[in-house]
């Protein structure tokens, strides 16, 4: 399975006004560079290469129960709803795609949210 990093950093790069940087040393993308919305998880707590993402309100209960194969309640941040995705299983990236915008609505400002829908 080719590395994914590559493949979620343009989907994350890609919405406007996002910045990179390392966050508890893996990459982690930022609106306006101050709120983060999706983290890049290649060795926390297990062997397993995914994300977690801010997620709307209900989504991650959703996911993860219908697909727990590909998804996940992320510690730190899943008490406040954010969803995990592994990303060492097949996944339709047209729907990771998806997830990542939403995780960039959730966060950002409706001007920026504006922007995207235009």
């Amino acid at each position: 399975m080719p590395d994914p990093l590559p493949r979620l950093r343009r989907l994350c790069l890609g919405l406007p006004e996002t910045t990179e940087r390392l966050s508890h040393g893996e990459p982690s993308w930022f609106v306006r560079d101050k709120k983060n919305f999706v983290a890049y998880r290649d060795h926390h707590h297990d062997d397993r290469v995914g994300f977690w993402c801010a997620a709307a309100p209900g989504a991650q209960a959703e996911l993860v129960a219908a697909d727990p194969v590909r998804f996940f309640v992320p510690p730190y941040v899943g008490h406040r709803g954010w969803l995990g995705v592994y990303l060492d299983v097949p996944q339709d990236w047209a729907e990771i795609a998806e997830i990542v915008t939403d995780a960039y609505r959730a966060v950002a400002p409706r001007t920026l949210v504006a922007q995207l829908d235009a």
